[in-house]
């Protein structure tokens, strides 16, 4: 049975993500995922032209959805619940994904492409963003937005931290309802 277009490079992409949620995994190389695969590397390379294309193509997946759903509680929520909607998420995120979060943090790009830890940080500089967008709505006037917002980042990176270097027992949502007013008021 024929496989349909972009089916083969969905699987490459959910073995890659599935590997990243090993706790203690360092590094994962082409052979490895080959292996998991059942394909050779050649075939790796037929549907991405380097790793680092398999990578993007992980944080490709992040961004969008990541900010489809910030867009859609932006959209959906008063600006004063936007923030906390949008903290949530990342941090559920982040509990659902835990290989997602190894790419987030660059622990898992670390010895890869540097353009790999460039496209993050620039993922997380437009989470930072829409925070602060969200802030000003909420709080017009307020001087402090940019501030609130990379520390709510910050926050963010250091649960995700956590996850990682916890070999994923420590839930970043954990304790969430009762930091969220402290951390929003």
């Amino acid at each position: 049975m024929a496989r349909q277009a972009g089916q083969r490079r969905d699987e490459i992409l959910q073995a890659l993500a599935d590997m990243l949620e090993s706790p203690g995994t360092v590094r994962i190389t082409t052979a490895a995922l080959a292996a998991r695969l059942e394909v050779s590397e050649a075939a790796l390379y037929r549907h991405f032209p380097s790793k680092a294309r398999m990578y993007e193509g992980l944080i490709e997946f992040i961004e969008g959805t990541l900010f489809g759903l910030v867009n859609k509680l932006q959209a959906e929520h008063a600006a004063d619940r936007q923030v906390e909607q949008i903290m949530a998420l990342l941090l559920g995120f982040a509990s659902r994904n835990r290989g997602m979060a190894r790419i987030l943090i660059g622990d898992a790009i670390l010895h890869e492409d540097p353009r790999l830890q460039a496209r993050v940080n620039q993922l997380l500089d437009r989470l930072e963003a829409s925070l602060r967008q969200s802030l000003r709505m909420a709080r017009p006037g307020a001087s402090d937005t940019t501030e609130r917002a990379n520390a709510l980042v910050c926050f963010v990176l250091g649960r995700w931290q956590q996850l990682v270097r916890s070999g994923f027992s420590r839930d970043p949502l954990d304790g969430w309802a009762r930091l969220a007013p402290m951390l929003l008021g």
